[in-house]
């Protein structure tokens, strides 16, 4: 017989494709977050902090972002920081790779519907390297976490005593999951790391975790056995280039249009300018954490600052933006067409037409994304700030990076739910979550007549 009763919501729930379920994973986060945040438990004078605002400070964590509506040292309790550091944890690995991990760990044999979605949170093509790469990507980040707070603590502790160790963990796991919260505040409100802008033992260990974070766990699991295969996959070499050349041309140009600047690096020696400047360029690939003043920066450091943000950082890691690969293949793809070739090649691979039409979707959708939020908000604030300051702030929301022009702090209801929504689409990608709510099955296919258009 048919079973004609409709299906539950639970059930459609499970049935429900992988990207949508990792959608909807963090919205649940976020949502648990904020609750948790609201509580006067929360806060450090006690009292219940504004739903919204709560709803902010949680989507940012969990979107591993960095943009905040109060400074988190002095607003937040021990409670209320240790809430937003799990939340920067999860959002950092994903809900998905988290519970894919203990179940693992804990010997819960999976289903094929758990290993599907193990397979999409890490962009895996199977399960079995799925596991693996859910191995590697907690592996990794432990690892990495533990050593960058160890190396921290020799300044931290020193510095603030026993309370040394909490401030290096809550740094390191920001700084590796590109978050860019801070536990600053006791020197001045949002300070970030500006007064450290000259001890390189605390930029660089950042500047690494930072780094690290945002090459993505394919790329760190073909490094690591490289010494057996001596071999690196096409992916891993795009990554590395477009990581290193973004980094030292940033670091180059901020740091030669900033080095006179009153406001940001003059009063520096030589040598701290440079680290100021690739601190920059570095934090811009999503950290969020800043040695200078953002709001002080030149208008065309800024818009530098813009264009690091919008790229991003690796696919699979803990990083926004569009990605590197994505620009790699777009500006390969012109390249290509430019010497007439009719497939985009890349370091002597011909480029799958899949990988090239997905680029273009990624980068038109973010492009609406950023224009459109920034109308939204300048008419709101009512020509109120700098233009360039809004398209920094909504980038910086959008690429989950986290650096402010000091422009967060004074938006008002509206902008703060175009910044939430923008965090939260750039977490989980506008083509992943246009495909979650396709209701079209995309593997019908449909028999069209051929059509020509003219181009250019």
């Amino acid at each position: 017989m048919f079973n004609n009763q409709p299906s539950t919501p639970h059930k459609r729930l499970l049935k429900a494709s992988p990207v949508r379920l990792i959608c909807l994973s963090f919205l649940l986060v976020i949502f648990t977050g904020a609750v948790l945040l609201t509580l006067p438990i929360s806060s450090r004078s006690g009292v219940i902090t504004p739903f919204p605002d709560a709803l902010f400070t949680a989507t940012s964590a969990t979107c591993v972002t960095g943009l905040v509506v109060y400074d988190t040292y002095l607003y937040w309790s021990v409670f209320g920081q240790i809430i937003i550091l799990l939340l920067i944890q999860i959002g950092g690995l994903g809900l998905v790779t988290l519970t894919t991990f203990f179940n693992m760990a804990i010997g819960r044999k999976m289903g094929l519907r758990s290993m599907d979605l193990a397979k999409e949170s890490v962009n895996s093509d199977n399960f079995a390297d799925a596991r693996r790469m859910v191995k590697t990507a907690m592996v990794v980040t432990f690892a990495i976490e533990g050593l960058g707070a160890l190396v921290l603590a020799f300044t931290f502790v020193p510095e603030y005593g026993a309370e040394g160790i909490y401030i290096s963990i809550f740094t390191a796991v920001s700084a590796f999951c590109n978050a860019g919260f801070d536990l600053m505040g006791r020197h001045g409100a949002f300070v970030s790391l500006t007064g450290y802008a000259d001890q390189a033992m605390v930029c660089l260990p950042i500047m690494l975790l930072i780094i690290f974070g945002g090459l993505g766990f394919v790329v760190w699991r073909e490094l690591y056995q490289y010494r057996r295969t001596h071999t690196l996959s096409l992916h891993t070499r795009v990554v590395l280039f477009m990581t290193v050349l973004l980094i030292v041309l940033g670091g180059v140009v901020i740091s030669i249009l900033e080095w006179n600047n009153p406001a940001t690096m003059a009063e520096l020696s030589p040598a701290d300018k440079v680290m100021a400047g690739f601190f920059q360029s570095v934090t811009t690939r999503t950290a969020g954490f800043n040695t200078i003043d953002q709001a002080g920066m030149t208008d065309l450091s800024k818009i530098i600052s813009i264009a690091l943000m919008f790229i991003g950082a690796a696919p699979a890691s803990t990083g926004g933006g569009i990605k590197v690969t994505t620009v790699a293949v777009m500006f390969m793809t012109v390249s290509s067409v430019m010497r007439g070739y009719e497939d985009t090649i890349i370091m002597g691979h011909k480029l799958d037409k899949k990988a090239v039409y997905k680029a273009m979707a990624l980068l038109f959708l973010a492009l609406t994304v950023v224009i459109f939020s920034s109308m939204l908000m300048h008419f709101a604030l009512d020509n109120q700030v700098n233009s360039i300051d809004i398209v920094y702030e909504e980038v910086s929301a959008f690429a989950t990076v986290g650096l402010s022009a000091g422009v967060t702090a004074r938006l008002g209801m509206l902008s703060r739910m175009v910044l939430i929504l923008s965090m939260y689409l750039g977490r989980v990608g506008p083509v992943s979550l246009a495909v979650s709510l396709a209701m079209r099955n995309s593997s019908a296919k449909q028999v069209l007549p051929q059509g020509k258009i003219l181009i250019g």
